[in-house]
């Protein structure tokens, strides 16, 4: 097994799984250990409505386990701004965001080894897939087809969750405006170095993915993180003014041509009609701009930590209480005392 002489925070998102949390941890805690020299577990509370908060302060307790940091959630978020609760909270050298469920932590270990090579980033894709419906798979290709096309990257195929990243890429997706948005796709874009390794496990619990939340976060990744969208309005203005500039050069060849039209009525509704759908396409993608814009300013901060509680054992700083003594002889408290004459 690889040893890394490191500092590991690693995020977990849960979600009304107080039956399996003790089992999920106690089992990192067990792999994490053994393989750096220091860690802690994030644990962000995805907003329960079981007894998974009451299973955690338990955990935090003083006879419970050590190093971990929970953040239990107001409401319930998507995935990605959940990670990020833990990301940039977290404390450590590197920072692995996994999935208890469907991620293979025993893999973690080869993923830490290219980390601690000088690899800033470290992608893992688990070959085996939870099956989802037929719908969702088609809607998840276009997005994922459309958004490579808007932002030159394949989110599922070259940026996958689960992932270990260095301290200076947090601190780099921190210095955007949205670092929860931007934090899904950045690593993979942002310059730095990294690699992908694939590894094949089947999930340990199958998750079926909800269409409607997959949709919302979709269009949000689509347009708070490529200007494309607004390159497509211009480029629709263009193509407007343009088609108007034909139509009308079409409408006097007609009117020095035909002698049987009648008057005005074709090329006004003909010119109408194509400019109400112009129009139209165009005020629906401003139309998602301002919506965006507009949950920025009044919706607020996109979570809220309703609780935050922590171990009454941290590893670390039981180790910074250990003194050393030195075995060398003190010059003054050893020399003999001289002789009074």
């Amino acid at each position: 097994m690889v040893f890394c002489p490191i500092f590991l925070s690693v995020v977990f998102v849960v979600r009304n799984e107080a039956a399996h949390i003790v089992t999920i941890l106690e089992d990192a805690t067990a792999r994490i250990s053994s393989c750096v020299s220091d860690y802690e577990l994030i644990i962000v509370d995805n907003a329960s409505d079981d007894d998974s908060i009451a299973v955690l302060k338990s955990l935090t307790a003083e006879n419970g386990m050590p190093n971990l940091q929970v953040y239990a959630l107001t409401k319930e978020v998507d995935t990605d701004t959940a990670s990020w609760v833990g990301l940039e909270s977290a404390l450590g050298d590197f920072v692995a965001v996994i999935d208890p469920f469907s991620d293979d932590i025993s893999f973690l270990t080869e993923m830490l080894d290219k980390a601690v090579n000088g690899v800033d980033v470290v992608f893992a894709s688990n070959r085996k897939k939870s099956s989802q419906s037929v719908t969702y798979r088609l809607a998840d290709a276009v997005f994922n087809r459309m958004y490579k096309w808007f932002n030159g990257i394949h989110l599922v195929k070259e940026a996958p969750q689960y992932r270990i990243i260095s301290k200076r890429v947090v601190n780099f997706i921190l210095q955007h405006p949205q670092p929860a948005l931007t934090y899904r796709y950045l690593p993979a874009t942002g310059g730095f170095s990294r690699v992908k390794l694939e590894y094949s496990a089947t999930p340990t619990v199958p998750r079926v993915k909800r269409m409607g939340e997959s949709v919302d976060r979709g269009i949000r990744l689509l347009v708070s993180t490529t200007r494309a969208p607004m390159r497509l309005v211009t480029s629709l203005s263009l193509f407007g003014a343009l088609a108007n500039l034909i139509y009308s050069i079409y409408v006097v060849a007609i009117f020095f041509t035909k002698a049987d039209v009648a008057q005005g009525w074709v090329s006004m509704s003909l010119q109408q009609s194509g400019m109400f759908f112009l129009i139209s396409l165009v005020l629906l993608v401003l139309g998602e701009y301002i919506l965006h814009m507009a949950s920025l300013s009044n919706e607020g901060p996109l979570y809220h930590v309703g609780q935050e509680f922590t171990s009454a054992r941290i590893t670390r700083r039981e180790k910074l209480n250990i003194e050393e003594v030195s075995s060398m002889p003190h010059p003054l408290l050893d020399e003999k005392p001289s002789k009074v004459a």
